[in-house]
């Protein structure tokens, strides 16, 4: 499998892409929210829908659904896929 060098964020997958979570560069309640959630590097993640205006987000992870603002999913690095 091919990982490039660099990683994109999560908020530049587009609809049906999925991805392997390299980072979580959030902070504060949010990061522990994210965490807890499941994004936790290595997981794969997959971008599901965005609404029509672009924010938010909804990925799938582990069997579920979590919608984020394209602000907060810029600071989650993933390896396409």
């Amino acid at each position: 499998m091919y990982i490039p060098e660099k990683p994109a964020s999560l908020a530049d997958l587009t609809a049906g892409m999925t991805g392997k979570i390299s980072s979580v560069e959030l902070g504060g309640l949010l990061r522990r929210r994210v965490l807890d959630l499941g994004m936790i590097p290595g997981t794969q993640v997959q971008c599901i829908r965005r609404s029509p205006a672009g924010d938010p987000i909804a990925f799938r992870v582990r069997d579920t659904t979590i919608a984020l603002r394209s602000d907060d999913a810029s600071l989650i690095k993933v390896y396409p896929m």
